[in-house]
């Protein structure tokens, strides 16, 4: 029997209707995106990440959100062609979609529910950037910003969480990555 999480019905950037299914069997990482974030540039490590593991299974899939300072204003079309032309992303994109709040995607309510909590880089100061400027969310499990990453092993556990200020191929993504190849 497929792990629940394989349930999800999702929508590609292009409006192609897919399944989480189709991924199933590969080491998935998660991430909600933005175009407009200081975070933005990890695009280019994300898909440097998928070229590399690619092969061996992996699936960078990408979740535009414009819930954190409206970063995220375009439509699906023009999020589409700046992930494109700006980062040369293959990486599977989907519609953008609410991660936080009462409409958030019944993905995001399994994977917040399975990973409560994040891990960050021990140097990070970027929670704390936050809080100094009343930007963190009310509940302490909910996504704090754009690019918070969730990865999910090849059975459809939810095996790991990490902070938007963690860069894809910090070594502590890295290694869970192999470690689940």
């Amino acid at each position: 029997m497929a792990h629940p999480i394989y349930r999800h019905n999702l929508t590609k950037i292009d409006g192609k209707p897919v399944t989480l299914k189709d991924y199933e069997g590969r080491v998935l990482l998660v991430v909600n995106v933005a175009s407009k974030c200081g975070f933005t540039p990890q695009y280019e490590r994300l898909e440097k990440l998928y070229k590399r593991f690619r092969a061996r299974g992996f699936e960078v899939l990408a979740f535009p959100s414009n819930e954190f300072a409206a970063q995220e204003p375009g439509s699906n079309e023009e999020i589409a062609q700046f992930c494109e032309t700006k980062f040369g992303v293959e990486f599977p994109m989907f519609e953008k979609i609410s991660v936080n709040g009462s409409g958030r995607h019944p993905l995001y309510i399994d994977l917040i529910r399975a990973q409560p909590n994040h891990t960050k880089p021990a140097d990070s100061k970027f929670e704390s950037m936050l809080a100094s400027h009343n930007l963190l969310p009310k509940n302490p499990t909910d996504i704090m910003w754009n690019f918070e990453k969730f990865l999910i092993n090849r059975r459809g556990d939810i095996v790991g969480r990490f902070s938007p200020d963690t860069e894809p191929d910090d070594p502590k993504i890295v290694k869970a990555i192999e470690a689940n190849l």
